[in-house]
């Protein structure tokens, strides 16, 4: 059973940077056709892709987040990041890794799609103000 522990969520000011880690257990993330993201949730708001990888190389981002945001990954470490530059207070929300364990090919307009993703952490916290 894959399990994703979620990590390195904080707060902090307008502006800042902070990177956020996934630890995958009971999976290996190393592979060309493995497919991982990160997504996020606002109070008040529904779940939205914010960054998606597949093979440890592809990357897709959504549009208010591409430049500021890169996701990565450490197979060696077995583990998802997400580095977050000129955060903004709108990235206020609780972020979610996800794996899509029973898929080996996504199209890539659905790569940010909360639907093709069946694992998910618990999700971390960020905060970002003034």
């Amino acid at each position: 059973q894959v399990r994703l522990v979620e990590s390195g969520g904080d707060s902090v000011r307008i502006g800042g940077s902070l990177t956020l880690s996934c630890e995958v257990y009971g999976d290996s993330i190393s592979g060309s056709y493995i497919y991982m993201a990160w997504f996020r949730q606002a109070i008040g708001k529904e779940r939205e892709g914010v960054a998606a990888i597949k093979g440890g190389v592809f990357t897709r981002y959504a549009d208010s987040v591409n430049g500021r945001f890169t996701i990565s990954t450490n197979n060696a470490k077995n583990t998802l990041y997400l580095q977050m530059n000129s955060l903004k207070p709108e990235d206020t929300a609780t972020y979610y890794c996800a794996r899509a364990t029973q898929k080996d090919y996504i199209q890539t307009l659905r790569m940010l799609l909360e639907s093709e993703y069946d694992a998910w952490g618990q999700g971390t916290q960020v905060t970002v103000s003034s």
